[in-house]
């Protein structure tokens, strides 16, 4: 149910190159759907948004008041919360705020330089003033997004947080308006989809235009976003999630197939690789693997998922192990090794890294602290984990003196002409004595 790839046979990189590639749907249709609500939204406001929220998801509201979540409802969610699922919730948004406000503190804010000419150089760092989250909900709610994107934003300094929230049928999901109470959301409209999307990015009566669209969702969501970028800042485009285990014979094979389910129950498009050199730590998993799969709640998913993109993968040696790892650039990394904090440096790239055998990847999904909003599908090459820099803009900030204005100018004059620019160049000789 799981295949076997060893990095000595001839074909392996042609057999990882295709356990790594996947193919979305034709979104031709998607396409199409997606940018005329779009089109509407942007035309008729919040009637569109209601009509819309109606018939995607079983709503009768009759007016925008009826999406809109009193945010007395949101505290009374949590208050009536069982004790241990308050505490947990509690925690989680604790320790995602305490991380978060240590990355504020290390990002080392505004600053600025006196050159050796008396000009000053120097960077402004303001929060966004407005940043609308996307979170799912019904029945497949994710009250863990929540407290993941609304409380980087909010220790960011961000002015005004916007939740959309799909509720198909009228479900509200306690535990949701819990963290949005916990994570100091402004607004919450229990509208989803392309429109919620649309909505936030262009605004409404009902509705305020935001700065940025963070959080994920399904196709609607996602191919909403790719089109509304340029008019407003996205997070990223996820796709699958997935991990890669590297594990030596320390690690706990039992612990090792639970790390790997944890990550294929999501959906069949996810992806979980183990990587070791060990040969019978992975025969003990491919024999472990069926007898720990019977008992799972979402088996048939976990199948698929291992069936079509799972693999268990046998390597010469710890550093072969990670150059595959770092060829893939998981979302998420985990380390079952005995020494696994002297390997560090040797990933290269992965959103997550998680050290240890005691370290599984699901506190990252909760209670870490880190965002466990993650680039996925190898973009961890070129992109990281959500945190509060995502909520910032930065300006640079220049203030020539008397004497560095005639030496900067000078010089910007004559880059100026030989680039054909002359309106360019007479700005800066208008400012150059003698």
């Amino acid at each position: 149910m799981i295949r076997r790839l060893d990095s000595s046979q001839p074909d392996f990189n042609t057999a990882l190159t295709t356990l790594l590639g996947f193919s979305m749907e034709d979104q031709s249709d998607v396409t199409e759907t997606v940018r005329q609500i779009i089109r509407d939204v942007r035309l008729r406001g919040d009637s569109s948004v209601l009509e819309l929220t109606n018939r995607f998801d079983g709503r009768s509201a009759e007016h925008m008041t009826d999406l809109i979540v009193d945010k007395s409802r949101l505290e009374n969610a949590f208050n009536n919360l069982d004790p241990l699922t308050a505490d947990a919730l509690k925690l989680s948004a604790d320790r995602i705020r305490l991380y978060h406000e240590q990355q504020l503190r290390a990002s080392g804010g505004s600053w600025d330089f006196e050159d050796d000419l008396g000009n000053r150089l120097g960077q402004r760092i303001r929060a966004m003033s407005r940043v609308g989250l996307y979170a799912p909900g019904g029945k497949a709610a994710y009250p863990s997004t929540v407290l993941m994107t609304a409380i980087p934003a909010h220790v960011a300094g961000v002015e005004e947080l916007i939740l959309c929230v799909p509720m198909p049928n009228d479900e509200e999901n306690e535990v949701l308006l819990a963290a949005a109470w916990l994570s100091e959301v402004d607004l919450v409209l229990s509208i989803g989809g392309a429109q919620a999307v649309a909505a936030m990015a262009y605004g409404t009566e009902s509705i305020p235009k935001v700065n940025k669209i963070v959080g994920p969702g399904n196709i609607f969501v996602v191919t909403a976003k790719e089109m509304v970028f340029g008019d407003v800042g996205i997070d990223m485009i996820a796709g699958p999630s997935e991990v890669v285990i590297v594990a030596d014979d320390s690690a706990d094979v039992d612990c090792v197939i639970r790390d790997m389910f944890a990550q294929a129950e999501h959906d069949e498009m996810a992806q979980a690789i183990t990587i070791s050199a060990s040969e019978r730590l992975l025969a003990a998993i491919e024999t472990r693997l069926p007898d720990i799969l019977v008992n799972e709640s979402r088996r048939e998913i976990i199948e698929r998922s291992l069936s079509d993109r799972g693999a268990l993968i046998q390597v010469s040696d710890l550093a072969e192990a990670f150059r595959v790892a770092n060829r893939i650039a998981p979302e998420h990394l985990q380390l079952a090794l005995t020494d696994a904090r002297d390997h560090l440096d040797q990933v290269t790239w992965a959103g997550a890294v998680f050290l240890g055998v005691n370290t599984a990847e699901v506190v990252g999904d909760y209670t870490a602290g880190p965002s466990h909003v993650l680039p996925t599908s190898g973009t961890a090459r070129f992109a990281s984990p959500l945190g509060v820099y995502d909520f910032q803009v930065r300006s640079s900030v220049i203030e020539c003196s008397a004497e560095g204005s005639v030496q900067l100018n000078r010089a910007a004059a004559i880059i100026a002409d030989e680039e054909g620019l002359s309106a360019h160049a007479e700005s800066a000789r208008s400012r150059v004595k003698g």
